[in-house]
C-alpha cells in the first residue's frame, strides 16, 4: 500500500489496470489478501459492468497498477471527510507495521 489522500480514487471509479483487458470498478479501500495477511492493497474492485458476482472474485490492486481511469466516482463532502479519516488510520497502520519490523 503506497497511497495518500490525493491519490485515492472515489468508490464507483472505473479503471483499467496495466496489462489488463477487462475494466474494474473500485468498491473499497485498504484490503488484505487472505493468503498474505501482511500485504495491504490500496483498492478492492469488481469486474465492470458485471459487478460483484462472488466475494471470491474481488480484485485487490494498488494505485500504481492503474493504467487508465474511464469514469470517476462521486466526490462530495462526505467522501472527502471519509478520505481524511482513512489517511489517519493508514498512517497509524504504517507506523505500527514499522514499529513491529525486526531491526
Amino acid at each position: 500500500m503506497n497511497n495518500n489522500l490525493g491519490k485515492f480514487l472515489p468508490i464507483g471509479t472505473v479503471v483499467l489496470l496495466k496489462g489488463a483487458k477487462k475494466r474494474l470498478m473500485i468498491t473499497g479501500f485498504c484490503s488484505f489478501d487472505e493468503a498474505k495477511k501482511d500485504k495491504a492493497y490500496d483498492y478492492t474492485g469488481c469486474l465492470y459492468p458485471e459487478g460483484i458476482i462472488s466475494s471470491k472474485q474481488m480484485a485487490l490492486f494498488n494505485h500504481s497498477q492503474i493504467e487508465k481511469v474511464y469514469h470517476l466516482g462521486l466526490r462530495d463532502e462526505e467522501e472527502k471527510q471519509f478520505k481524511q479519516k482513512l489517511v489517519v488510520e493508514l498512517n497509524k497502520y504504517v507506523q505500527k507495521q514499522q514499529a513491529n519490523k525486526p531491526q
